[in-house]
Formats: structure tokens, C-alpha cells, sequence
């Protein structure tokens, strides 16, 4: 893979330790967090400073979402690569920062580990429930950025794979490529027997998640299947097939803004909903593409070019 996005995001995923851990956090003493990096102009509704975690497609949003809060007249500024979730969270839920992007399902399993919905819906429902006093979310964007089972385009025709019920057929036939922990992980070798009956033939480990060296052991025919993040670009790059996950084996990871109620106004909500109203898992391929790829454009630049071609900034 072209971009660090799969091993981060799925480091964020599997550290769903709960809003107690947030909690101890606070006890530490100040935030960790820098002086805002963007400059924006003022405006009425308020400032807020928009965070992200330590990756590049986290950065992305949240000069998305401070770009489109600029053009609302609201002033935002940005602190980008703050940090796992734990450290994020901390810093929305004490004020260090206004808001930051995050993903539904992750940001569930966070709050509550034995969280049992997995559906776009469902996990969105259940995140007022879960989040303390003082913080809430706001529109999903229909962009997510979540674990798939992956196929070459040859792989998909042989045996005409469309999506995994398609793939518990010839599953006993099939090695797959995901990091080590996919054969104990719920969403992995025991989520795929119980809701497709798939007994995959063998896990070859990779631990670069769903980068370079997973992606060159599925061109080669190494491994039959692959565990890559949907908005990675070397699935539309290489002509990749996701199947389709009709029970929901993977917890949906829906896009949307964590913010903190103090100063959040309702221009401010309008301006960020209309960015999820809008944003869409290609979105975010193409942009982590722009960012991670060749180009090694700057975050905000991607961001801009984004907002001016949705219309959201003139």
C-alpha cells in the first residue's frame, strides 16, 4: 500500500480500552497538544480548533472540516497528528481541541468493547448512549474506511466471487493475507465461520496492515484473499475487487466529526454535516492517493481542492 493509513487505523481499532482509559488519562496533568497550525480568518459561531490522529487520512479530514467551518463563517484552526484515539479523546473531552474526525465502529468498540452492532445504523445509534456528558457526534458521512476481504479481478471471474457468501464456496481453498492477529480477532477467522461458514485454507501474517507486502502476496497468487482498508489506493490502482459483506461481519467505520457541546454552535453543525452530506469512501481514496501517493501533496491543500469541488468553498 501507498499510504500508512491500514496499520494505524487498525492500531486505533484494536485499542478499544474504554472512556476509563480517556478518564486516567486526564489525571496526567496539561494536554500534550501543540499551538493550532492553520491560520483562519475571524468569523461569527465561535472558534474551534479541529484535531486529528497521527495519520494522514485523519489529517485530511480535519482540515476538511475546518475548511468548511472557515467557509461558514465560523472560525477554525487546526492541531493535526495528535495521536492514537485514547489521546485524541482526551484532548475533545477536556476542551484541548473542539472536535476530530473518527469512525463509527472504532469509536464504538471504544467506549464500549462488548458493543454487539455492527450495521451502519446501529453502530450510529448506539454512540449517543455510550459517549459521557459533555460530547457528542454529528451526521455520518456515507465515507468509511473499514476492513474488507479482497480479490484480484482474475481471482473474482474464476470463480465468480462477488461478495463473501460467494467466497464460503471455495473459502477451504483460499490463504489469506492479514496481519497475525485476523485468526483470533472476532471479525476474522471465527466472524467469518459463524456468519458465512468460510474455513479459509491458511493466514500468511503480514503486519504492514494491507500495505505493499500483503498487496504484492495477492498479485502474485502468494495468497487468494486479503484484508485491506477500503480506502486504500492500491484497490482501485490494481483493478481489486472488495466482496461485498451482506451480514456485516466488519463493524461499520463511518466517517464523522467527535465534538465537545461547549462551544458548538448550530452554523457549525450545518457546515460539518454538509461535508458528510457529501463525502464518500472514493473521496477519501482519492485524497489519501493525493497526500501518500506520488503527488505528496500537503493535507490542506488536498482539502481545499476537495471543498472547492464540492462547491463548499468558492
Amino acid at each position: 500500500m501507498k499510504h500508512p493509513v491500514p496499520l494505524t487505523r487498525r492500531t486505533l481499532g484494536g485499542l478499544a480500552a474504554g472512556v476509563g482509559i480517556a478518564l486516567a488519562l486526564s489525571a496526567c496533568g496539561g494536554s500534550p497538544l501543540s499551538s493550532p497550525s492553520t491560520n483562519a480568518p475571524s468569523g461569527s459561531g465561535g472558534s474551534l480548533v479541529v484535531g486529528s490522529a497521527d495519520f494522514p487520512e485523519s489529517q485530511i479530514i480535519a482540515e476538511i472540516y475546518a475548511g468548511a467551518l472557515n467557509a461558514a463563517g465560523v472560525t477554525a484552526t487546526t492541531k493535526p497528528n495528535i495521536g492514537s484515539r485514547e489521546i485524541y479523546f482526551k484532548a475533545v473531552q477536556d476542551g484541548s481541541i473542539d472536535l476530530a474526525p473518527d469512525y463509527s465502529g472504532n469509536l464504538l468498540s471504544y467506549l464500549d468493547a462488548n458493543a454487539t452492532q455492527v450495521s451502519a445504523d446501529d453502530v450510529y445509534k448506539a454512540l449517543p448512549g455510550k459517549l459521557p456528558q459533555g460530547l457528542g457526534v454529528l451526521d455520518p458521512a456515507k465515507a468509511e474506511d473499514k476492513d474488507a476481504m479482497v480479490v484480484t479481478k482474475a481471482t473474482a471471474e474464476k470463480y465468480n466471487l462477488k461478495s463473501i457468501t460467494d467466497l464460503a464456496k471455495v473459502c477451504d481453498q483460499f490463504t489469506m493475507a492479514a496481519p497475525a492477529t485476523f485468526e483470533t480477532r472476532a471479525y476474522g477467522f471465527p466472524g467469518l465461520k459463524t456468519n458465512y461458514n468460510c474455513v479459509l485454507k491458511g493466514l500468511k501474517p503480514f503486519s504492514d496492515g494491507g500495505g505493499n507486502l500483503t498487496l504484492q502476496a495477492l498479485l502474485t497468487n502468494d495468497v487468494q484473499v486479503a484484508d485491506i482498508f477500503t480506502t486504500t489506493p492500491s484497490i482501485q490502482d490494481n483493478a481489486l475487487v472488495v466482496l461485498d459483506d451482506p451480514k456485516n461481519n466488519f463493524k461499520a467505520q463511518q466517517v464523522l466529526p467527535l465534538y465537545n457541546t461547549a462551544k458548538m454552535t448550530d452554523k457549525a453543525k450545518d457546515a460539518l454535516n454538509a461535508v458528510s452530506k457529501v463525502l464518500t469512501t472514493d473521496d477519501l481514496v482519492n485524497l489519501n492517493r493525493a497526500v501518500s501517493g506520488n503527488q505528496k501533496e500537503n493535507p490542506k491543500d488536498a482539502a481545499i481542492a476537495w471543498l472547492k469541488d464540492k462547491g463548499i468553498v468558492k
